[in-house]
């Protein structure tokens, strides 16, 4: 097999970076396998293992910082026949950790390359997640404070399924890295080399000292025992494969003529247990059955059964481009909660404007035209004062109509929910 260098674009690294060496053992370690550019896609990282993705006649793809693994996973589960290389340094490492132990937990074919130098090389040799505390590095004191990450003791324990760690200087990098792409599943090679540039100005690190720092921890040599498992994207496929086609979304055919054209704004305005969000869905679902595009925006708390709870609906007869409510042509406010969050807007609306008010509601002073309404005098509990007021909306024919209602409601609810619904609806508009 010939080299996949690119030719155009060679490697450049800092004289004497293990960069270098590990560029040229991957060349040879695909030459090896027998693998095509084709059938090759090298996902970098930043930094200077991010440059990787140039310097290979491959695919490719460069992304950001610590986050090579995300499109790296998406990739493989697209085209699974593709071999695919992640190449990252220490401080993507850190930065992407929660993406690794991830990667880790799915076992999902992909081939990690961690060029370990121990410094944020790039960016004037700060301290990573893999710098010993005794390291002498630009950011100071601070590594002194932090127990450096054994990335292969963490990926063992996230559930890596093949875990190596070796020299970028070791005279079988060659074959160690064919192996690991060879595997069929979730490998990573922890790669340990020397920073000519930042981190060896300031610490004496050479070859034997990698050799003798690696023989103090715990080895990693390929598959972990513990951790085999069928690989993520082949058992994703032997799973989808024996189950039903997912249904499509239903459609909403056209039945009616909605009493308004153009484009129509409606906003709801109430709290947490009034159904706010269910009615901005009827209203929509309403728009659809008249054959006008609908779009809708709800704004809540991330409490979601306490404060406000806001619908913002906009149904149009040609495609909605913009989403927000400037003109609506409806407001219907049943909370002091919703209000609070709509108020200026309020202020600022013209008589051409209808709002429907639940009786105890504090609107700030505006020139729409408001109704007012006792719905705890007409027995109807608070939930259902949102589809109440729809009720009157279609009932004054405005926006939407008592048949696109109640087509709406057809289509959203079932059996004795769809009953209570209608009735409701009967009830209000007589």
């Amino acid at each position: 097999m010939r080299s996949l260098i690119n030719t155009g674009r060679p490697p450049v690294f800092c004289p004497g970076c293990s960069h270098e060496r590990i560029t040229g053992a991957l060349d040879k370690a695909l030459q090896q396998i027998g693998l095509d550019g084709n059938q090759v896609a090298i996902v970098s990282d930043i930094g200077c293992s991010g440059l990787f993705d140039t310097f290979f006649n491959t695919h490719a793809f460069h992304g950001l910082h610590g986050r090579a693994l995300t499109y790296a996973t998406g990739l493989k589960m697209a085209c699974p026949d593709l071999t695919v290389i992640v190449t990252m340094g220490d401080g993507g490492l850190g930065i992407g950790g929660a993406h690794v132990l991830s990667t880790c937990r799915r076992n999902i074919d992909l081939t990690l390359l961690v060029l370990n130098n121990f410094n944020y090389g790039m960016t004037g040799g700060q301290c990573s997640s893999t710098t010993p505390q005794n390291a002498v590095v630009g950011s100071g004191f601070l590594n002194r404070l932090e127990r450096p990450v054994d990335i292969c003791q963490v990926a063992t324990a996230a559930g890596a399924p093949y875990v190596t760690r070796t020299s970028s200087y070791a005279p079988d990098l060659v074959d160690e890295m064919a192996a690991a792409i060879r595997y069929e599943g979730f490998s990573l090679i922890d790669m340990w080399g020397m920073c000519p540039g930042r981190y060896t100005k300031r610490n004496k690190l050479t070859p034997k000292a990698i050799d003798a720092g690696l023989k103090g921890l715990v080895p990693f040599c390929g598959p972990v025992a513990v951790n085999q498992r069928p690989e993520y994207s082949r058992a994703y496929r032997e799973i989808t494969e024996q189950m039903a086609p997912a249904v499509g979304p239903a459609g909403v055919a056209a039945r009616f003529t909605p009493p308004d054209s153009g484009r129509q704004e409606l906003l709801i305005l109430g709290s947490a247990g009034q159904r706010i969000v269910t009615a901005g869905e009827i209203v929509c679902l309403a728009g659809m059955t008249g054959g006008m595009h609908a779009t809708l925006k709800n704004d809540y708390p991330i409490t979601v059964l306490r404060g406000h709870s806001v619908s913002e609906m906009v149904l149009a007869s040609e495609p909605v481009d913009y989403t927000g409510i400037d003109r609506p042509a409806v407001v219907i406010a049943l909370a002091d909660e919703g209000v609070g969050r709509r108020r200026q807007l309020l202020a600022g609306l013209g008589a051409e404007t209808l709002i429907l008010k639940a009786a105890g509601v504090n609107l700030p002073e505006t020139s729409a035209t408001v109704q007012e309404i006792d719905f705890k005098a007409k027995k109807i509990k608070t939930q259902d004062w949102a589809l109440a007021s729809l009720a009157l909306v279609a009932k004054r024919k405005r926006v939407i109509s008592m048949e696109m209602l109640k087509a709406a409601l057809e289509i959203r609810f079932k059996k004795a929910i769809l009953e209570t619904a209608l009735d409701l609806v009967d009830r209000v508009s007589e």
